[in-house]
């Protein structure tokens, strides 16, 4: 499984005792996470701003991850020009997958698969851990 992730998921996968963390730990072990330059400078941008001593963490977070280079940016449905390079990074890293909190822009998105890659949030990915025996369900 590859998957692609957001920036708002990169900036709560930065704080080290959050579900998003755990949750990238479980999908690590099972599959390949991927994200690219301008999701990583977004989530960065954001925690300077908000919660600037988790900046080093999400350093430490995104050197073990693989950097998608290339960028799609014809795409089959209307985004805003700042999601773009999320959905764009995704079909161009070969993800299974996109990975994002952002209900707002990706919402109506969520469960569909656009040029080849899933959009999904949290809660829908951790439903597919589970049901692939990777993770147990929470209580």
């Amino acid at each position: 499984m590859r998957v692609f992730l957001d920036a708002n998921i990169l900036f709560s996968a930065a704080k080290p005792n959050s579900r998003i963390r755990a949750l990238l730990a479980v999908l690590s072990q099972h599959g390949e996470c991927i994200t690219n330059a301008y999701a990583v400078e977004d989530a960065r941008r954001n925690l300077a701003l908000k919660e600037p001593m988790l900046v080093a963490e999400l350093d430490r977070l995104t050197a073990k991850l693989e950097m998608v280079g290339a960028l799609i940016t014809q795409l089959d449905i209307k985004l805003e020009a700042k999601d773009v390079p999320s959905l764009g990074g995704a079909i161009a890293g070969h993800a299974m997958h996109l990975l994002t909190g952002d209900e707002r822009d990706f919402g109506p998105y969520f469960g569909r698969a656009i040029q080849g890659v899933k959009i999904v949030s949290p809660r829908q990915l951790a439903d597919d851990l589970v049901h692939r025996g990777w993770l147990a369900r929470d209580r």
